[in-house]
């Protein structure tokens, strides 16, 4: 059996396991068990393709393996990873292993919450090693639908139209990724007489370029959609808001850089012609994702808005590196799905372990809780100083990268944009600074909260392998931005051929 798809049975066995548990001991044990292993896995896969790399293999996918699915269409079960694709596999891993301890005593139905669980992680492993188009589909599909329960049963608030919001609009984006997909099948085959979902031999073919200019911006909004492409980015903070803790933690910074990885790895990889002209509308609109973002996240008086409002400004810097076409921006974007991916599910963790003693999420009703709870009060802190830039974790270098790799454009038009989505910066400044100052500082509101503990021993483990990795990124970012820099020839050779 190949490698990689070990990424995939291990969340299947661990549906198995939990679906014969009888008791929560045994419950934890299997989900636990399972998101160890995962994260082994995604290490030990680091290392081997570091390996592979210092040995002198420069082949664009490695551990590639197929297996035929349906051999009249020609759609096989194809899985192969380069530096992107590994990174992608260690920031979900990091993420599972933390979310499980961060929902150590859910309630209700504790077996079905991890059972649900346990298939949005299949989804999101089985997409990020994908490179048969069908087949990421399919996986995509499978990672989106469990978010309906998860949000619409354990989640608070308005969960049922948080819920219902939330599957409609990312179902609206999968139709028009159908039908993207289904064009670049149809049309590459037409051209070449070779009809096939794989999406290197796609890539080594031609798609038509007027038929670009339509699958283009289908694909593109398809994927942006979970990505928070403005204007379409409405279902994210009340999704986010809603679900439960180890759910927006695994929504916000796993599931949503699906989106981005979708738009890099479909949408501007095969069609790089297409990409090179409609780029600048699409710049356009995640300029204002980042800046609306962040002001957004300023009127905010719940922390679970904030944060989410913040994401959407986030996950727009993603697509806007990404939608810059050059190799410095791109290695930018994916430094950021990677730096967003675990201060956002960092704060998540944060936001509910609060919420799990305080009973509300309105900062106007907080106050002086670094004293009482000092534990949680630094650690959101430091997440606090990862999202708004601070040198030395792994914000400051994303960023970086990102605006070093725009501002490379030397007309007026990018440059413009990129000043304006540098002004992010500041305006995030302001939210997170207001957030620590009202919630952590000052005097105690609420006489109860002198009585809150502080963080138990499955919090601090959940919380502290986050903050381990965002210093780790930030501190050592070379090995991460080589691997990824290595990967990005193939797409920057597209895109100038």
């Amino acid at each position: 059996m190949n490698f990689l798809s070990l990424f995939v049975l291990i969340p299947i066995l661990m549906l198995g396991g939990l679906f014969l548990s009888r008791n929560m001991k045994q419950i934890r044990w299997v989900a636990a068990t399972g998101a160890s292993l995962l994260l082994v896995l995604s290490v030990v896969l680091t290392f081997l393709f570091l390996g592979e790399r210092a040995a002198g293999n420069d082949a664009e996918m490695l551990f590639m393996a197929e297996m035929p699915w349906f051999t009249p269409l020609n759609i096989n079960y194809s899985v192969g990873v380069d530096g992107i694709s590994v990174a992608m596999l260690l920031l979900s891993s990091v993420i599972v292993f933390t979310g499980v301890f961060a929902s150590w005593k859910i309630n209700p139905l504790p077996k079905e919450f991890f059972l649900w669980f346990c298939l949005l992680s299949t989804g999101v492993y089985g997409f990020f090693i994908s490179i048969d188009l069908f087949t990421m589909f399919l996986f995509y599909e499978v990672a989106l639908i469990p978010m309906y329960l998860l949000i619409g049963v354990w989640g608070t608030g308005r969960k049922e139209y948080s819920a219902m919001k939330l599957t409609l609009m990312l179902m609206g984006g999968s139709a028009l990724l159908l039908v993207g997909i289904l064009g670049i099948y149809f049309f590459t085959g037409a051209e070449s007489g070779y009809y096939t979902m794989n999406l290197l031999e796609i890539a080594r073919g031609t798609i038509p370029v007027g038929v670009q200019y339509y699958l283009f911006p289908l694909t593109f909004i398809g994927f942006g959609v979970l990505g928070a492409l403005f204007p379409f980015h409405t279902w994210s903070p009340d999704g986010h808001a809603s679900a439960p803790t180890a759910v927006s933690m695994l929504h916000a910074g796993v599931l949503m850089k699906l989106g981005g990885y979708g738009c890099f790895r479909v949408a501007i990889y095969l069609m790089p012609e297409a990409a090179n002209e409609l780029a600048w509308i699409f710049l356009i609109l995640t300029g204002i994702s980042v800046v609306y973002g962040a002001f957004s996240a300023c009127v905010q008086t719940d922390l679970k808005y904030i944060n989410a409002y913040s994401s959407v400004s986030h996950c727009g810097l993603v697509l806007f590196a990404i939608l810059m076409l050059n190799q410095t921006a791109m290695t930018g974007a994916v430094l950021q799905m990677l730096s967003h991916g675990l201060m956002t599910a960092l704060f998540f963790a944060l936001i509910g372990m609060i919420y799990g003693r305080t009973h509300t999420r309105d900062i106007r009703e907080m106050g002086g809780l670094m004293k009482i709870m000092p534990f949680l009060g630094v650690c959101y802190v430091i997440a606090g100083l990862a999202s708004l830039g601070l040198p030395g974790l792994s914000g400051f270098v994303a960023e970086m990268t990102v605006f070093v790799g725009s501002f490379e454009h030397h007309d007026t038009f990018h440059r413009v944009l990129t000043i304006a989505a540098c002004t992010s910066i500041v305006i995030t400044a302001v939210y997170i600074l207001r957030v620590v100052g009202k919630l952590l500082y000052g005097k105690v509101y609420d006489q109860h909260h002198l009585t809150l503990t502080d963080a138990v021993w499955y919090e601090h483990f959940s919380v502290v392998t986050l903050i381990v990795a965002i210093a780790g990124l930030g501190m050592m970012p070379l090995w991460v931005s080589d691997m990824i820099q290595q990967s990005l020839l193939p797409v920057i050779e597209q895109l100038t051929r």
